[in-house]
């Protein structure tokens, strides 16, 4: 036997070790776990189809263990699921939500008609003022107080020469997409700006609660810290309740509910102001992204005051 087959031979155990001890530490990746997914079904009456085939406005009753009856849009993964489907119809469907989506599926048609504890379409909690001009891009922000997160008095007036966004929420909203999505967003919108090179620094983010009943300082609080908000950066006002019905109605903000136990039914909106103190944009629904607002922010940041 020559040397070298000796020291091959000699050697094998070891490189056995060695291969073994490299498959060990490399194993296969395994897939991601499955998000975790909630279905509830529902039923109630079709108010709405939006001209995009994947919308749909419902007016449902009581979700049992998720929400009260109330008007709320849903999605629809594939618009098959709406075929057939028409304003007035009574539908019963499958309400699924995720940690940060939902939408609906096996939407069909009944023949009965809902429950009567359905949610009227304007109850006449609805805050409507009809002789308030809402707002329009261009226009001048009006000044109000409220009170952040912190219990400090905060006045929009003193954010001029930052640009701001501004959406309208309240902390006990269920819906992933509703209010979530709007906190999501602004914390994406947030840290995008934060490690962003070369950007500005005079930009701010306000959420402000229609619920001030609710959402007092000290719940707000914890709401910012479980989004990760900076509150050098992203701030949660409260306020007197004729001051947040007077800026959500000049913004298009329509909130309601039937009593002071259910949660609010709602819609969306999104304000952007220049450093001038001017609307920039005034963004609906949920549709948005935070790499737009981002956008938004540093054009209205690069506004001379």
């Amino acid at each position: 036997m020559t040397n070298l087959n000796r020291l091959l031979r000699a050697a094998a155990p070891l490189l056995a070790v060695l291969l073994t001890g490299c498959v060990a530490d490399s194993p296969a990746k395994k897939p991601d776990a499955a998000p975790f997914l909630q279905a509830f079904q529902a039923r109630g009456v079709v108010k709405e189809l939006k001209p995009d085939g994947h919308t749909v406005v419902i007016n449902h009753e009581e979700i049992p263990g998720y929400m009260p009856a109330m008007v709320m849009p849903f999605t629809v993964k594939g618009t098959n699921e709406l075929q057939n489907i028409a304003a007035g119809d009574t539908v019963a469907f499958q309400l699924i939500v995720s940690a940060d989506d939902g939408w609906i599926e096996q939407v069909r048609k009944l023949e009965s008609p809902p429950a009567t504890n359905a949610a009227p379409t304007l109850p006449p909690s609805l805050h409507i003022v009809r002789d308030i001009t809402p707002l329009k891009e261009g226009d001048p922000l009006p000044d109000y107080t409220f009170t952040n997160e912190l219990g400090q008095a905060v006045s929009l007036g003193q954010f001029k020469g930052q640009a701001l966004a501004i959406t309208f929420i309240f902390t006990r909203c269920p819906f992933p997409t509703f209010c979530p999505k709007m906190s999501l967003n602004f914390i994406e919108t947030q840290n995008k700006l934060k490690v962003l090179a070369n950007a500005p620094t005079n930009w701010r983010l306000l959420t402000l609660s229609f619920d001030p009943e609710y959402d007092t300082p000290a719940v707000l609080k914890e709401y910012a810290a479980r989004y990760g908000a900076d509150p050098a950066r992203w701030s949660f006002l409260t306020g007197a309740t004729a001051d947040i019905a007077t800026i959500t109605e000049q913004s298009g903000v329509m909130f309601w509910r039937e009593n002071r136990t259910e949660p609010f039914s709602h819609n969306l909106r999104t304000i952007v102001v220049d450093t001038q103190g001017r609307v920039q944009k005034i963004i609906a629904n949920n549709n948005w992204t935070a790499d737009e607002l981002v956008s938004e922010l540093l054009r209205a940041a690069a506004v001379r005051p």
